[in-house]
């Protein structure tokens, strides 16, 4: 189960690019300290819908700016 972390993470500056932003997030993720099993948690959530799912996944995990 999924657990919010309280991170801001800016996307307005990254390539728009669907596997940009999750690395983003992914990159964040593991500084506050998300285990490889919460890492692969996000990731598989975040790429099982379509480009708004992968927003709405990432909002759902940290704070975006």
């Amino acid at each position: 189960m999924y657990t919010k972390f309280n991170v801001d993470v800016e996307l307005s500056n990254v390539d728009g690019n669907a596997f940009s932003i999750i690395g983003t997030v992914r990159k964040a993720l593991r500084r506050a300290g998300a285990t490889e099993e919460q890492l692969k948690e996000f990731s598989d959530d975040a790429m099982s819908g379509d480009y708004d799912h992968v927003l709405q996944t990432c909002m759902k995990w940290v704070n975006v700016t």
